[in-house]
């Protein structure tokens, strides 16, 4: 029995060893002999990005409780401040040449918060919630568009395929502009336009419509909106005209993603001619006497 205790510890140990090592942790020793975990350094270069990540984030969560306390108007500046820093992160972290997959997941996790839950119960809180349940599915149909364009969006990154002017346009209606266009309802109450006021069948309707063009396969211009000194000094008209602009540019995005298209198609037409033309035996003079070493080997070749 106490052999069998002496051999089972040099096996334990030697395990133990085995499994430290398979984890590769790094350890401390402190003065009294034992053994602390030391945690590897994040650099400074991929922290700051998904810091700005994390503000955005804390932004829309705040546009959430501004909206149920009934402070619409800076309920709705929250989600504005989301999107501008929603525009940084990604360019600070190639700038800084700090992107990972981490901060990659937390930047999908912060647009589904900041431009498809907030702004659908923003809307819900500030007129759907007088239609009752016709009202909150609305809402819960923009919020799920935002999540599935959000993820076709991360899966069409991985496209080998796709051809290098599609960098220019958006698959759908993106999640930040989706956000910002399907409030206008409340920009236009908020201008005191009594003429231009959404009722609330209509403004179903257009939630409806926003989160369609969001998951459709619409392609969309990308374009950087440098409107936000006048953002700060006329909010609510800068916002009603950039998103009735925006909304009117669709149609235009949508021919010249087609013009693209036709180009692609005619120039793999060409390209496939060419190669049929190269291919074919060039024609043999009738009159020529052809000698059997003239002859061309019609034998398959190997590629």
């Amino acid at each position: 029995m106490a052999g069998a205790a002496a051999m089972a510890v040099p096996h334990t140990r030697r395990y133990s060893t085995d499994m430290r090592d398979k984890l590769n942790f790094s350890f401390d020793v402190d003065r009294h002999g034992n053994k602390r975990r030391r945690f590897k350094a994040i650099p400074v270069r991929t922290l700051l990005p998904n810091l700005i990540t994390l503000l955005a984030l804390c932004a829309g969560l705040t546009a959430i409780r501004l909206a149920a306390e009934g402070r619409f108007e800076w309920a709705v500046a929250c989600v504005v401040a989301a999107a501008a820093l929603d525009g940084i992160d990604g360019r600070l972290a190639r700038m800084l040449k700090g992107t990972s997959r981490f901060g990659a997941e937390l930047d999908s996790l912060a647009d589904f918060v900041n431009f498809g839950v907030t702004p659908a119960l923003i809307l819900y809180l500030w007129e759907l919630h007088l239609l009752k349940s016709a009202g909150w599915i609305a809402a819960l149909v923009f919020a799920i568009c935002a999540g599935l364009r959000l993820a076709r969006f991360n899966v069409m990154l991985d496209d080998p395929k796709r051809p290098a002017w599609a960098g220019n346009f958006f698959v759908g209606m993106p999640a930040p502009a989706g956000a910002i266009a399907v409030m206008l309802p409340i920009y236009v109450q908020f201008l005191g336009i009594t003429w231009l006021q959404f009722p609330i069948p209509l403004v179903f309707l257009y939630t409806l419509t926003i989160g369609g063009v969001m998951v459709s396969r619409l392609p969309v211009f990308v374009a950087i909106v440098a409107f936000f000194a006048l953002l700060i000094r006329y909010p609510w008209e800068v916002l009603s005209i950039g998103t009735v602009l925006f909304l009117a540019s669709l149609p235009f995005g949508w021919m010249s993603y087609q013009g693209y298209v036709q180009q692609d198609a005619r120039a793999a037409a060409a390209a496939e001619s060419g190669a049929a033309t190269t291919t074919e035996p060039h024609a043999r003079d009738d009159d020529a006497v052809v000698t059997p070493d003239d002859r061309p080997d019609e034998r398959p070749t190997r590629h």
